[in-house]
């Protein structure tokens, strides 16, 4: 939520671009746009309010009306799409009561971005948050199955102590999905029209630097081995997960897009963010009484746990959670924790 807040700028930006080219004589009677990586739960929506009310907002002002708005939300298939199906009628009501605007069609679309989704040259405006960083398998070589998958011994993801083999794997994984990537969205995006990507990022060319998140791979490394001392897990499961993971710099993505050539990046910038940020006023009393690293580990394991109980087992989820909000406690204490967002505007080339 902090993270769609933070690029709302961009948005705005790129709605009116699509809005407003060519002084408003050219807006589109039907306008299709893409959520990828929508996820299900109280943000799924967030984005898709915010463009109706850029548009709504640019449209009274310009004295147009408000363009047919065609909405595609994706996520892998084993996304609860129903969950989402089951808030459209209160969003449409709102959209309605609010703006007047009943010409918004919503669906959900299942399968990988990592492949065509949509018809050709019937998207706008594609937008994608937090969801990118996460590559379509784990780094060839580094497969549980695979003799080199120990190559990485007692690490979860590229650390300071891997070697280079293993580094190189990971940055060969990122370019080979983020051009994969664009070009499934070059066909399906119309001459002029934009993309907005945020992901998980880091700032410097040097992927062991600690803002780009691998220390969070770290002490989730450190909390297994923790648990390995307790007899709770074998050692030789932890040689052998990597997370299929990277985040990447400004140069290796600005590589992907030129190396593909259909897109024009208009701007590219990153933030930081803390590990444990949050908005003071919407604290809850759990949160209260949650130390910091407690709140870290919730947050990582709502995003992790699926993978990392498939490979562990989901007996050990608890203690591996609360082994792990106590180092991050102990490396928040120490440091300024935080990680870098890498926000990526996008033109399609005419």
């Amino acid at each position: 939520r902090k993270i769609i807040s933070v690029t709302n700028s961009r948005l705005k930006e790129a709605i009116l671009n699509i809005m407003c080219n060519n002084n408003n004589k050219n807006v589109p009677e039907s306008i299709g746009v893409a959520d990828l990586g929508c996820s299900s739960g109280p943000n799924t929506l967030m984005v898709v309010s915010e463009i109706i009310n850029i548009i709504d907002e640019t449209s009274r002002k310009s004295g147009i009306s408000f363009p047919e708005l065609r909405i595609s939300l994706n996520d892998l298939p084993g996304n609860d799409f129903n969950d989402i199906f089951r808030s459209l009628p209160s969003f449409f009501h709102k959209v309605k009561e609010e703006k007047g605007a009943e010409n918004c069609y919503v669906v959900g679309v299942p399968g990988s971005f990592y492949g065509r989704l949509f018809p050709q040259k019937s998207m706008h405006f594609v937008h994608s948050s937090s969801s990118l960083h996460w590559l379509s398998q784990v780094p060839l070589g580094l497969g549980t199955n695979n003799a080199m998958s120990s190559l990485n011994k007692g690490k979860l993801y590229i650390s300071h102590t891997s070697p280079s083999d293993v580094i190189n794997a990971y940055v060969s994984q990122f370019q080979n999905d983020f051009s994969t990537f664009l070009r499934s969205r070059s066909p399906e995006i119309v001459p002029g029209g934009r993309m907005l990507l945020s992901l998980m990022g880091r700032s410097s060319i040097d992927p062991t630097i600690e803002d780009g998140c691998y220390y969070q791979w770290e002490l989730l490394a450190n909390a297994l081995y923790n648990l390995v001392s307790k007899g709770q897990v074998e050692e030789e499961k932890i040689d052998s997960f990597n997370a299929p993971y990277y985040a990447p710099c400004p140069e290796e993505v600005k590589i992907a897009v030129e190396n593909e050539g259909s897109f024009m990046i208009d701007r590219i910038e990153t933030f930081e963010i803390e590990w444990d940020a949050r908005v003071s006023s919407n604290s809850s009393d759990d949160k209260i009484l949650l130390s910091r690293g407690q709140q870290v580990a919730k947050t990582i394991r709502a995003v992790v746990e699926s993978m990392v109980e498939n490979h562990f087992g989901n007996e050990i989820m608890d203690d591996l959670f609360s082994v792990y909000g106590d180092l991050v406690d102990d490396y928040i204490y120490r440091k300024k924790a935080v990680y870098v967002n890498l926000v990526v505007s996008l033109k399609r080339k005419e």
